[in-house]
């Protein structure tokens, strides 16, 4: 299976049509997302075009491809919008014998890991700063953010396609390859 993995979109169209078009263009099975979808959060800048509405009506024309996570700026309203789930605060994702737990990261993270064994991953949002370290006993890895990132990373996203690949959202491969 070929999975796009997202986090923090924050309301903003522009880059969630930017996050839409390469989900597209990267022809993934399924889009993953950590969380933090409509509201921007008291700590934020409003990011570029701010207009959950329209971010609604793009996410939930492709419902039956999402999976979803539930951030720290989600909420029981937005789920009354959205035709998804997006209320679990995990999912537990099995790809080529390994266990991903994946999450918003305001809970579980690298300072409060859940409990994981050798090998599984631990994949998080929230930070807004990309990631992919090997913490011991289980890797852990980040997306960074759609629409707000942080400490000058890209706008992006993460493929699983055998590999893990950070890629900005015009498909430019990062420098943070990882295989399983």
């Amino acid at each position: 299976m070929k999975l796009m993995i997202a986090s923090d979109i924050h309301g903003s169209s522009y880059y969630c049509r930017k996050m839409t078009e390469a989900y597209r263009r990267e022809k993934a099975d399924r889009l993953l997302l950590l969380g933090d979808i409509l509201y921007h959060g008291p700590r934020n800048d409003l990011p570029k075009d701010y207009q959950p509405k329209e971010v609604i009506a793009m996410l939930n024309a492709m419902k039956q491809e999402l999976l979803c996570v539930r951030g720290n700026c989600d909420t029981e309203v937005d789920q009354m919008v959205l035709e998804f789930p997006i209320l679990a605060d995990y999912c537990l994702l099995e790809l080529d014998g390994h266990t991903i737990f994946a999450t918003h990261g305001h809970h579980h993270n690298p300072k409060n890991p859940p409990m994981l064994k050798q090998g599984d991953i631990l994949l998080n949002g929230h930070t807004h700063i990309p990631a992919n370290r090997n913490m011991g006993a289980y890797i852990y890895m980040n997306p960074g953010s759609v629409s707000i990132p942080k400490e000058n990373s890209a706008h992006g996203y993460m493929i699983y396609d055998g590999v893990f690949l950070w890629k900005d959202l015009d498909g430019n491969v990062l420098d943070m390859p990882c295989t399983l």
